[in-house]
């Protein structure tokens, strides 16, 4: 039996230049979000790692985990990820993308915010391995944590917005050349947070 339901996922895409968002706030029904988040905190090999910025080294505000269909590995911020297998779960998230989606997503980087201490800075998934115009699929489940960006050229241009339980964000076009994001630290009380980003490997 599938795990996933037929149901309709909404959509909001707001108007900015140079980026293409789509954020789908009801993407999974809550039980299909309820059963991936339990199902993923259990079952994922989360890793606690060192990262490289701006010439020194930290820990990671968050675990994460690499997977991948291929055995391509993965690297940012002078850490290189080595794939684990896609498992049929994620593969059946995948294949449900595709029904929004014609990218033909082969990995997928988890990541867990243990509480609002937990972050991901200003970045853009940009790095080469992920080809000249990549795009993402970010799924969110758990906690809601607020999703930022901004322009790197138009100051003025900026966005922030909730990344809902079961959601799922796709930013398209040039939105990782033209375009910064983050998930900022918060003093609220939030839950963990599990984020899955899709991405193409070439």
């Amino acid at each position: 039996m599938d795990l996933f339901s037929n149901h309709s996922p909404g959509l909001w895409a707001p108007d900015l230049p140079d980026a293409k968002i789509r954020y789908y706030q009801n993407f999974l029904s809550a039980h299909e979000a309820d059963t991936l988040f339990e199902y993923y905190q259990k079952n994922i090999p989360w890793k606690h790692e060192p990262v490289k910025v701006f010439g020194k080294t930290y820990m990671q505000p968050r675990l994460t985990s690499f997977h991948a269909q291929t055995n391509k590995s993965y690297s940012y911020s002078g850490l290189t990820l080595q794939p684990a297998s896609i498992d049929k779960p994620t593969q059946e998230l995948i294949d449900k993308i595709a029904s929004l989606c014609s990218t033909p997503f082969d990995a997928v980087l988890f990541n867990l915010y243990r509480d609002g201490q937990d972050s991901n800075g200003w970045h853009a998934d940009n790095e080469k391995e992920l080809g000249p115009r990549p795009q993402i699929a970010s799924i969110s489940l758990g906690g809601e944590r607020f999703f930022h960006l901004k322009h790197r050229e138009i100051k003025e241009q900026r966005l922030k917005f909730p990344l809902h339980h079961g959601s799922l964000l796709l930013m398209e076009g040039d939105t990782q050349l033209k375009w910064l994001h983050q998930i900022a630290k918060t003093k609220r009380e939030v839950g963990p947070r599990i984020n899955l980003t899709f991405r193409k490997m070439y």
